[in-house]
């Protein structure tokens, strides 16, 4: 296993045994339930805004590990960033993540995002690190229906 392979892991379980933002916030301005039956993964995601401008953001719920770490991540990335700036870093996210695993990636422009890049070779998995995404984007879409990877 490479250096950074192996460090990739360690941030995973890390934002998994100690997950970021993860609690329910209250007041919030939008939340949004996210489900994977496929695994069970089931997560809540929080934001208040202030204007454009993601102020708070976390999440609540069960999941597996790359579920949990890449929600934890998310808050993290996501707070403070405007609307139009997490939309964005979702795109690169998912971009990254549903391409496959020979593929180049921009290690500057993901960041954090980029200890993911493993999960490109278990494309069952990519619903799992994807999940708190499409929840958030349904919550600065406006959307209140909970949403599914089915």
């Amino acid at each position: 296993m490479s250096d950074s392979r192996a460090l990739y892991e360690e941030v995973i379980l890390d934002h998994n045994k100690n997950p970021r933002n993860f609690r329910p916030l209250s007041p919030c301005d939008r939340q949004v339930e996210a489900f994977n039956p496929l695994c069970g993964d089931h997560f809540t995601v929080f934001l208040r805004l202030d204007g454009d401008r993601i102020s708070e953001i976390s999440f609540d719920g069960a999941g597996c590990a790359i579920s949990k770490s890449s929600a934890s991540v998310m808050t993290t990335l996501l707070k403070g960033k405007t609307i139009p700036e997490a939309r964005a870093i979702f795109t690169r996210f998912h971009s990254m993540i549903t391409s496959p695993p020979d593929t180049p990636i921009d290690e500057t422009a993901l960041g954090k995002l980029r200890v993911f890049t493993g999960v490109r070779e278990f494309p069952i998995r990519i619903k799992c690190a994807t999940l708190a995404w499409h929840a958030m984007s349904a919550a600065i879409d406006g959307r209140n229906d909970a949403i599914t990877t089915e």
